[in-house]
């Protein structure tokens, strides 16, 4: 009774689901086959969860498949009502509620496209990565990073149970490059005689643009206030000035000398009709 006992101790083992026994064929039926996974509980394989030999064929009796003491790969499917069910169909992994944003993942690049690579991680289907998440620099083509068969590690950025669709990134592991200006100046490459007539000039513009002192102001204002107190030189006339001049006098000494040509003749006609009027009256 006690061997026994002990015997049915020695069977006790724990079990979860997705735990993979190699289990041996005790009874076949109808429905299914009982299965001995070394546990004190029975185990149960339902005929829907059993995989034949060649898929090209499909499955009529469950003898067709399996056989009284062959030993077959199965893995829990779930606990029930004090049995456990079987299955030999392997489980995912990861199932969907399983899949969450931000978490880290390991998987097999499977195939290559032009927009990406597909990476088998153990779920309903494989997740994309998509060439802007390879890198943080420029990728030509997805090839340039990874190959078919790579063992990869990537981040869940987001997942659409809907769509079935999981969304990979390999840059999200991976530092972010350092800027340019952040990193220290170990050697400045001297300025070229071109970069400096253009550093001079710039200079020359930012003084010209820049707002002056207020003494320069002052200074400029008294020279301007100087110049305007000069008294202003003559301009040295010119040959063709100096012509003109000359003409232009001698047209008013002309004007002049016909004016006063003019006033003797008239004074003289005067003094000759007085005369006559004079003899006129004393005859």
């Amino acid at each position: 009774m006690e061997s026994s006992i002990a015997a049915d101790s020695d069977r006790t083992i724990e079990t979860k689901p997705k735990q993979h026994f190699t289990g041996t064929v005790l009874k076949t039926g109808l429905a299914g086959a009982i299965i001995d996974i070394g546990t004190d509980r029975p185990a149960v394989l339902h005929i829907s969860q059993i995989v034949p030999e060649s898929s090209d064929q499909p499955m009529k009796r469950v003898e067709d498949v399996l056989k009284v003491g062959q030993q077959i790969d199965v893995w829990v499917k779930k606990m029930k009502d004090g049995r456990i069910e079987l299955t030999m169909i392997k489980p995912l992994d990861l199932e969907w509620r399983d899949i969450k944003k931000g978490m880290t993942v390991k998987g097999q690049v499977v195939r290559l496209e032009k927009f990406g690579a597909f990476v088998e991680i153990g779920a309903e289907r494989p997740g994309l990565i998509h060439i802007s998440e390879m890198a943080h620099g420029y990728v030509r083509q997805p090839s340039d990073v990874v190959k078919e068969g790579d063992e990869v590690e990537a981040q869940v950025i987001d997942v659409n149970r809907k769509k079935k669709q999981i969304k990979l990134s390999i840059k999200a592991l991976q530092p972010e490059p350092v800027k340019e200006e952040e990193l220290p100046r170990v050697f400045t490459e001297p300025a070229r005689p071109k970069d400096k007539d253009k550093d001079k000039e710039k200079a020359r513009r930012k003084k010209a643009k820049a707002p002056r002192m207020r003494g320069e102001v002052s200074g400029d204002v008294d020279e301007l206030l100087a110049t305007i107190n000069e008294p202003e030189k003559e301009a040295e006339p010119t040959a063709m000035e100096i012509a003109l001049r000359d003409a232009m006098e001698r047209a008013k000494a002309r004007r002049q000398e016909d004016k006063s040509r003019k006033k003797a003749v008239s004074q003289e006609q005067d003094d000759i009709l007085s005369r006559t009027l004079e003899s006129k009256i004393q005859s």
